[in-house]
């Protein structure tokens, strides 16, 4: 259950007794955040948002270390190597908690074993997308034309075993449509491409299609998520096009393991009232983002299920890396 505002004050002074072992006294007023990505993306973006929010709240100063490589799998490993004293925590997402558990014979961690999680406290819906030359306006314009044309289109992703793959494979195999995986080493490559006719569609996180869907170079046909998005009013979701599917990729925070109760509460606490400001909340919509309250037990849950579904599809569909 979110715990009430006025807890907070007491929740942090508790935060910082319960870190004030002797041999980290000097430092218990200050938590590092493993980012496991490249500073100057939109996971550097949405970290330094909230944990600036997070520290002013707590009293405590929380200090962003980027570990990039490896698809986030590097930055999640030294959470979950990290002392369970509260004083290391960091970002957890969809790929390195649910999806390449399931692909990766050689993970560095153990998600059930190694981590807590606290709280997803940000989404990106992912939209679907096709070239502006392409004569498709709908979901169903899609499916027709490629049953239409077997094997002659293409669709593109950031990455074997990505969500923005793995969904277009759902996709796929729900339909029974035929199109061809390109693979490319990121959204910047992937877009150039959808630009230059070379894939005809593909699966992006809102955040990443805002400006070229607001400047129409490329067409939304459809959002995962299981309503509208603000940002794009227009667009039906996947459910609306009769096709049973929700997807978002997400932004969480996570601890090593056996951190005491007392620390995982106060996170989940700060974190969970920062995002439910109106301040943050217009953030998150500027930045094409959503947030989605959820309790720790049901981020939890959430993973173990995602991790279900993801290893189902990749073993149907013979995806390896």
């Amino acid at each position: 259950m979110p715990l009430p505002r006025r807890a907070l004050p007491l929740l942090a002074t508790s935060l910082g007794a319960s870190l004030a072992a002797p041999a980290i006294a000097q430092t218990a007023r200050t938590i590092r955040f493993v980012v496991p990505w490249p500073p100057g993306g939109l996971n550097d973006l949405i970290a330094r948002a909230f944990n600036d929010r997070v520290s002013r709240l707590m009293g405590v100063t929380i200090v962003n270390d980027f570990k990039p490589g490896a698809g986030g799998r590097i930055g999640v490993a030294e959470v979950a190597r990290a002392a369970p004293d509260g004083l290391t925590i960091g970002m957890g997402n969809l790929g390195p908690l649910t999806i390449f558990p399931n692909l990766y014979r050689d993970m560095p961690f153990d998600v059930a074993r190694d981590l807590a999680p606290i709280t997803m406290f940000a989404a990106s819906p992912l939209v679907l997308v096709v070239n502006n030359d392409l004569p498709v306006r709908s979901v169903a314009d899609l499916i027709a034309l490629a049953l239409a044309r077997p094997g002659r289109l293409n669709y593109a992703s950031i990455g074997v075993g990505t969500a923005q793959h793995l969904i277009f494979e759902m996709f796929r195999a729900q339909e029974g449509i035929a199109m061809e995986h390109i693979p490319y080493r990121g959204n910047t490559d992937s877009l150039i491409a959808i630009l230059q006719s070379d894939v005809q569609a593909m699966f992006e996180t809102l955040p990443s299609l805002l400006v070229p869907i607001a400047d129409g170079k490329v067409r939304p046909i459809a959002v995962t998520t299981p309503e509208r998005v603000p940002s794009l009013p227009q667009v039906p979701t996947l459910k609306e096009a009769g096709l049973d599917m929700e997807v978002t990729t997400w932004y969480a925070v996570i601890a090593p393991a056996r951190t005491p109760e007392n620390v995982l509460a106060t996170l989940y606490a700060a974190y969970t009232e920062v995002s439910r400001t109106a301040e943050m909340q217009r953030f998150l919509a500027e930045q094409g983002l959503i947030y989605a309250a959820n309790t720790r037990t049901e981020f939890a849950a959430r993973i173990v299920a995602e991790t279900a579904r993801w290893g189902r599809i990749i073993r149907e569909r013979g995806i390896s890396v």
